[in-house]
């Protein structure tokens, strides 16, 4: 599955972890998707979207 919202295009961001003994290793924060059935053109397709566009309205739902 990619990491990477449908609608928006908002993917994965990399930085580091940083223990308390200061030892550095990669890590990643991935967005919160969610596989929902969309309502496009008036046909329905299942979509990975992220939660801010299905709060912000981006996306309809179908029933």
């Amino acid at each position: 599955m990619a990491k990477r919202c449908e609608v928006c295009g908002k993917g994965p961001l990399f930085g580091k972890q940083i223990s308390h003994a200061h030892n550095v290793s990669n890590r990643r924060w991935n967005p919160n998707l969610q596989r929902i059935r969309v309502l496009i053109g008036g046909k329905v397709k299942k979509m990975y979207v992220c939660t801010r566009c299905i709060k912000s309205g981006a996306v309809t739902k179908a029933p």
